[in-house]
């Protein structure tokens, strides 16, 4: 697998969940090469690396609202997400060669995403720029086509006497 099917595969196992970008638990293990249990022990055993803002449960509501895109979480009773400092994190409880090697596409894919979103944004700036412009234009040349009819002697719609117009 190519570096950017890679880093694509793994883009679409990040999920935005409470405001944050993150991989749960189970995607996490299946790209470490581990089970889900053993992804989830070492972390218990390390709970003092993994601060609220690196790894959190999710609730009964999160995990089914996320089971609408991944089926096999509605049995699960215990899912965590991980953000991205929490993903770095792992790689250091996670003994395995994989285990660097993996993060270091995970951390490509979560620099990815944010170049995609920024662009967006920077997109979207610039649409509401033209957006204000065009509206700009539009006014100005509405005022240039009522002068041309002024000077030429046509009435315009303001104008226009009732019964009199064309």
């Amino acid at each position: 697998m190519s570096n950017l099917m890679a880093i694509e595969l793994i883009a679409s196992k990040i999920f935005e969940i409470r405001g944050k970008k993150v991989m749960l638990d189970r995607d996490l293990a299946k790209l470490y090469g581990v089970e889900t249990k053993v992804l989830n022990q070492s972390v218990k055993r390390n709970k003092d690396r993994f601060a609220e803002d690196f790894m959190f449960s999710l609730t009964r509501e999160e995990i089914m609202r996320m089971s609408q895109f991944v089926t096999s979480l509605k049995f699960s009773k215990n899912i965590n997400a991980f953000t991205e400092q929490g993903v770095a994190m792992l790689s250091s409880v996670l003994k395995t060669g994989r285990a660097v090697q993996v993060n270091i596409q995970i951390m490509r894919a979560f620099v990815k995403l944010r170049y995609a979103l920024s662009a967006n944004k920077q997109f979207e700036i610039k649409l509401k720029e033209l957006e204000s412009r065009v509206n700009v234009h539009d006014k100005d040349i509405s005022d240039i086509f009522e002068a041309i009819r002024q000077l030429i002697g046509i009435p315009t719609e303001k104008r226009k006497i009732k019964g009199f117009g064309h």
